[in-house]
């Protein structure tokens, strides 16, 4: 994490929660829905991941998140019935601070490809917010 302000920033508009414990260098989330503990720890550069999800249970979920992201000032890119690591989902992507990509989904149903979009499982974060270079299947 190279900025720890501007970490917590973020996640406290993406998760629409403060964090739980914060310490010089140090924050600590301990998020109730959907469950889920995140640690940053300030220092270094991003790391090598590749992407984060939120699985929610229906589209109406998804559209609530991307207005609630676009209403924290956050850029979002949303997708409608794409596919991704062999299944149909709606979802919505952001950009952390970092240049990590989050998304928020849904799962609509199975699908036979791994991968038909090129910003699924097999892309690789640039410098850029929400861009990304495809080496997908």
């Amino acid at each position: 994490m190279s900025n720890l302000e501007e970490a917590i920033t973020f996640y406290s508009k993406l998760f629409g929660a403060e964090p739980a414990k914060v310490r010089e260098g140090y924050a600590n989330f301990a998020i109730v829905d959907p469950p889920l503990e995140l640690v940053l720890i300030e220092g270094g550069q991003g790391g090598s991941i590749n992407h984060l999800g939120v699985e929610v249970e229906t589209t109406a979920a998804v559209a609530a998140a991307t207005q609630r992201l676009a209403d924290e000032g956050l850029g979002t890119d949303g997708e409608q019935e794409t596919t991704c690591c062999f299944a149909v989902q709606d979802k919505v992507w952001v950009s952390g601070p970092d240049h990590e990509r989050w998304e928020v989904y849904t799962v609509l149903g199975d699908a036979e490809s791994f991968s038909g979009n090129e910003r699924c499982c097999a892309a690789e974060m640039t410098t850029e917010p929400l861009a990304v270079k495809s080496s997908c299947c």
